[in-house]
C-alpha cells in the first residue's frame, strides 16, 4: 500500500513536472529550447511527455479551429480587401520603384560627394593627428638641428647644453617613435664627438700659444717697459700751477695702448673645453692633460738656442717665449676656477727660474762685448720686472745679476786694456805744446792740472805731461761711468753702487793700466826719453787720483770718509809703474853702456899710453850728458839715482873689462891708457851731470878703479901691504884677489916683453919683487879666507 502511495506521489510529481516543461516549451523562445528538451530526455518518463506533448498540441489545434470558425467571414473579407491592396501596392511599388531609380540616379553626385567628404574627414582627422604628433616630434628635431649647427660652428659648450636638453626634455616625451630611438641611441656618441672636437680644439689652442708666447712676451715686456717710463715720466715732470701732472694724463699724451695677452690670444677653446669636460663629469681629467702639456711646453721654452749668446736678439726671444708663457699661465690662472692653481704656477716658476739663471750664466759667460752684456742686463732687468708685475717673486735674477756685473767688468776691462794700449802706443811721449789761451783751458777741463808758474809763462808753451795723460784720465772716468750704467735698475743701494764702482775701477788702475804701463815699459825699443816722460805722466797721474775719488763721490753720493767705502788704488799703480820706469832707466842706461864697452878696443901690449881718453869713452861720456840733461823734469832723487847707477854700472864693467880672463897680459902704458879713460870718466862725476849731489859723492863710484889703477902705476906695495886691513888705509877699496890677478898678468908681459927694461941692472930684484908681492897677496887671501 506504501508503494502504491510512493508510486501514486511520483506520478504526480512527473505530472507536474511534464506540466512545468511543456509551459516552458510554450513561453521561450526557439533558441533556447534545447536545454528543456533535454531534461526531458534526460528523466526516464519521456514517452509519458511525449504522449502529454501530443495531447497539449491536439488541444492547441482545436483551439486554432475554433478560433479559425469563428473568424473565417472576416478571413474572407480580409482576403478580398487584401487582394484589392495588393493591386494598389503594386502600382505603390512601381511609383516607389520609380521614385527609388530616380532617386538613386539624382543622388550618385551626393553620395559621391558624401564619400568625398567622408574621405576628407578622415584626412581631417588624420592632419590632425599628425598635427599633434608633429608639435610634440618637431621641437625634438628643431634642438636635433639646432645641435647640429652648434656643433658644425665649433659652439661645442652650447651644443653640449643643447643635447642635456635634448635628452632629458624633449626625446622623453616622444620616446616611443623610432627616430627618437636612434636618436637616445647616438647621444653617447654626440657626448664623445664634443669631447673629441673639444679636445682637438685645446690642442689647437696650446699649439697656437706655443707659437704665439714670443708675440705674447714681447707684448708684456713693452708693457713692463713702457709702465717704467711713465714711472719715470710722472716722477721727473716738473709741478705745473701748483699740482703735478696726473699719471692719466701722462698717459694719454704718451700715447701708451698696448694689447694685453687676452687681446692676442683667443682663450675661449680653454674654457670650452674646461666647462664641457665640467659637465661631462671629466674635469680632473682635462685639469691634469692641460697641466702635462703645458709642463712639457715649459721645458721647450726654457731650452735656450745654441747660439743665443750671439746676439741680443737671442736672449730677447728666449726672454719673450718665458715671459709669454707665464702671462697665458698667469691669465688662466684669474680667468679659470681651479684649472690651475697657484701651487702649480709657483711650481712652474722654480723650474723655469733655475733653469734661465743656469742658461744666463752658461751663455753669458761667452759674452766678450761689454755692450751686449751691458744690453743683456738691461734685458734680464726688464724680464725680470715685468714677471714681478705679474706677481712672481724674482730675486734671484737680481742676485744673478750681480754675478753677471763680475763679468761686465772682466769685458769692461778688456776692453780698457784695448783702448789703453791704443792711447800708449799712439803717444808720442812728448810734452804737450800748447799756443793759445784756448787750447790750454781745454787740457786743463780734461785734466784737473794747476801750475802757477806755467800760467804765467807766455805762449807757446808746454804742458810737462804728454797727451796721455789727459786721454787716460778721461778714459778711466768713461770706464767709471760704464760701471755705473750697469748698476741702474738693480734695486742697489748708494753705498753698494759705490762699492761696485770703487771695485771695478781699482781693477782697472791695479791691473789693466798697471799691466799696459808695464808692458810700455819693458818693450824692447823703448828709449830713455820716453820713460823720462813716462815717470812725469805717472806723477801727474797720481796726483789725479784725489780728483777721480771726488768723481766717484759726486755720482754715487757715498762720502770717502764712509766706513765701508772702498779706497781707490791709484796712487801705488802709478807709483809702481813709475818704479819700474825707474828700474828700466837704470837697465836702460846700463845696456847702453854696455854698447859702448862693446866698441872699446885696448892695445893691451901698448908700451906707452895714448894722449887722450879713448874715443869710445869720449863718445860715452857724451852720451851721458846728453840723457841727464833730459832728466831735469825728473824728481830729483830718480836723477840722481839713474846718474850713480850709471857710474857705477860703468866703474863695475870697466874693473871687469880689466880683469877678464880673455886679457892673459898687459903692459904698463895699456894701464896708463886705461887711466887716461878712468880720469874722463872722473871728470865726468865732478861736472855734476845731475844736480844735488854732495860733494865728490858721484866720483866714488870710481873709487874702486881709481885706487887700483894708483897702487900699480905709483908701485906702492909696501904702503898697500903695510897698512892693509886698516880704516885708514890708502888703497882700502883695493881687494887681494883683484890686485893679485892684475899683477899675474903683468909679470907674464915682464918676463916675455922686458916690461922692466929701464930696470935692466936690477932686473932679477924687480922680479922677486913681483913674485914676493905676489906671495904676500896670495897670503893675504888665504888669510881673508880662513
Amino acid at each position: 500500500m506504501e508503494r502504491g502511495k510512493m508510486a501514486e506521489l511520483e506520478s504526480l510529481e512527473t505530472a507536474a513536472e511534464h506540466e512545468r516543461i511543456l509551459r516552458e516549451i510554450e513561453s521561450t523562445d526557439t533558441a533556447c529550447i534545447g536545454p528543456t528538451l533535454r531534461s526531458v530526455y534526460d528523466g526516464e518518463e519521456h514517452g509519458r511527455f511525449m504522449e502529454k506533448l501530443e495531447a497539449r498540441i491536439r488541444n492547441h489545434d482545436r483551439e486554432i479551429e475554433k478560433m479559425c470558425n469563428f473568424h473565417y467571414q472576416g478571413f474572407v473579407d480580409s482576403i478580398t480587401e487584401l487582394l484589392k491592396v495588393r493591386g494598389e501596392a503594386q502600382k505603390l511599388k512601381n511609383q516607389v520603384t520609380d521614385t527609388n531609380r530616380k532617386l538613386q540616379n539624382e543622388g550618385k553626385e551626393l553620395i559621391i560627394a558624401m564619400e568625398e567628404l567622408k574621405q576628407c574627414r578622415l584626412q581631417q582627422r588624420n592632419i590632425s593627428a599628425t598635427v599633434d604628433k608633429l608639435t610634440l616630434c618637431l621641437p625634438v628635431l628643431e634642438m636635433y638641428s639646432k645641435l647640429r649647427e652648434q656643433m658644425k660652428s665649433k659652439r661645442h659648450y652650447p651644443a653640449l647644453k643643447t643635447l642635456e636638453h635634448l635628452e632629458h626634455t624633449y626625446l622623453p616625451q616622444v620616446s616611443h617613435y623610432r627616430f627618437c630611438k636612434i636618436m637616445v641611441d647616438n647621444i653617447p656618441k654626440l657626448r664623445e664627438e664634443i669631447k673629441e672636437v673639444s679636445m682637438s680644439d685645446l690642442k689647437d689652442f696650446l699649439e697656437s700659444i706655443r707659437k704665439h708666447s714670443d708675440k705674447i712676451g714681447e707684448t708684456a715686456m713693452k708693457q713692463a717697459q713702457q709702465q717704467r717710463n711713465l714711472d719715470n715720466i710722472v716722477s721727473q715732470h716738473p709741478r705745473i700751477s701748483g699740482g703735478k701732472k696726473s699719471k692719466k694724463e701722462v698717459c694719454a699724451s704718451s700715447d701708451l695702448e698696448v694689447p694685453g695677452a687676452q687681446d692676442l690670444v683667443d682663450f675661449s677653446p680653454v674654457y670650452r673645453c674646461l666647462h664641457i669636460y665640467s659637465v661631462l663629469g671629466a674635469r680632473e681629467t682635462f685639469e691634469n692633460y692641460y697641466r702635462k702639456q703645458r709642463r712639457k711646453q715649459a721645458r721647450l721654452v726654457l731650452q735656450p738656442p745654441s747660439n743665443m749668446h750671439e746676439t741680443l736678439d737671442g736672449y730677447r726671444k728666449y726672454f719673450n717665449q718665458i715671459v709669454g708663457f707665464f702671462v697665458v699661465e698667469d691669465h688662466i690662472l684669474h680667468t679659470t676656477q681651479g684649472l690651475v692653481n697657484r701651487a702649480y704656477i709657483d711650481e712652474l716658476w722654480e723650474m723655469a727660474l733655475s733653469k734661465t739663471i743656469a742658461a744666463l750664466r752658461t751663455h753669458s759667460s761667452y759674452c766678450s762685448d761689454p755692450s751686449l752684456v751691458l744690453d743683456l742686463k738691461n734685458l734680464i732687468v726688464l724680464f725680470a720686472d715685468t714677471l714681478q708685475g705679474y706677481g712672481f717673486p724674482v730675486n734671484q735674477l737680481f742676485d744673478m745679476l750681480l754675478e753677471i756685473q763680475d763679468q761686465y767688468s772682466e769685458t769692461l776691462l778688456k776692453k780698457w786694456s784695448g783702448v789703453f794700449r791704443n792711447i800708449l802706443d799712439s803717444d808720442n811721449y812728448s810734452p804737450i805744446p800748447v799756443t793759445n789761451e784756448e787750447v790750454y783751458k781745454k787740457i786743463v777741463g780734461q785734466f784737473p792740472f794747476q801750475d802757477a808758474e806755467l800760467e804765467k809763462q807766455p805762449f807757446p808753451k808746454k804742458f810737462p805731461f804728454s797727451e796721455f795723460v789727459p786721454k787716460v784720465y778721461n778714459q778711466i772716468k768713461e770706464f767709471i761711468y760704464a760701471c755705473l750704467k750697469f748698476s741702474e735698475d738693480l734695486h742697489l743701494s748708494s753705498t753698494e753702487v759705490d762699492d761696485m764702482i770703487r771695485k771695478s775701477t781699482n781693477l782697472l788702475l791695479t791691473r789693466t793700466l798697471s799691466n799696459c804701463l808695464q808692458n810700455v815699459i819693458k818693450r824692447k825699443n823703448v828709449g830713455l826719453t820716453e820713460l823720462v816722460q813716462i815717470i812725469i805722466n805717472t806723477t801727474h797721474l797720481e796726483k789725479s787720483c784725489k780728483f777721480l775719488e771726488e768723481f766717484i763721490t759726486n755720482i754715487t753720493n757715498v762720502l770717502p770718509e764712509t766706513v765701508h767705502t772702498t779706497k781707490l788704488y791709484g796712487t801705488t799703480t802709478f807709483k809702481d809703474a813709475r818704479h819700474a820706469a825707474e828700474e828700466e832707466i837704470y837697465t836702460n842706461l846700463n845696456q847702453k853702456i854696455d854698447q859702448f864697452l862693446q866698441l872699446a878696443d885696448y892695445d893691451w901690449m901698448a908700451m906707452e899710453p895714448g894722449s887722450k881718453a879713448s874715443d869710445y869713452l869720449v863718445d860715452l861720456i857724451g852720451f851721458l850728458r846728453s840723457t841727464f840733461a833730459v832728466f831735469t823734469h825728473l824728481p830729483g832723487k830718480v836723477a840722481q839715482t839713474a846718474c850713480m847707477s850709471a857710474c857705477k854700472h860703468l866703474s863695475t864693467s870697466l874693473m871687469q873689462l880689466l880683469l877678464e880672463a880673455e886679457v892673459r897680459q898687459l903692459t904698463l902704458g895699456a894701464l896708463q891708457q886705461f887711466n887716461l879713460d878712468v880720469e874722463e870718466c872722473e871728470q865726468f862725476a865732478r861736472s855734476g851731470p845731475v844736480p844735488g849731489f854732495q860733494g865728490d859723492t858721484l866720483q866714488l863710484a870710481f873709487i874702486d878703479l881709481r885706487q887700483l889703477l894708483d897702487l900699480f902705476i905709483q908701485w906702492d906695495w909696501s904702503t898697500y901691504l903695510a897698512d892693509y886691513g886698516q880704516p885708514t888705509c890708502k888703497y882700502l877699496r883695493v881687494n887681494p884677489t883683484t890686485a893679485l890677478i892684475l899683477l899675474e898678468k903683468m909679470r907674464d908681459t915682464s918676463r916675455k916683453n922686458n916690461v922692466f927694461a929701464q930696470f935692466r941692472k936690477n932686473e932679477r930684484d924687480k922680479q922677486k919683487l913681483i913674485d914676493t908681492v905676489a906671495k904676500q897677496l896670495r897670503s893675504l887671501i888665504n888669510s881673508h879666507h880662513l
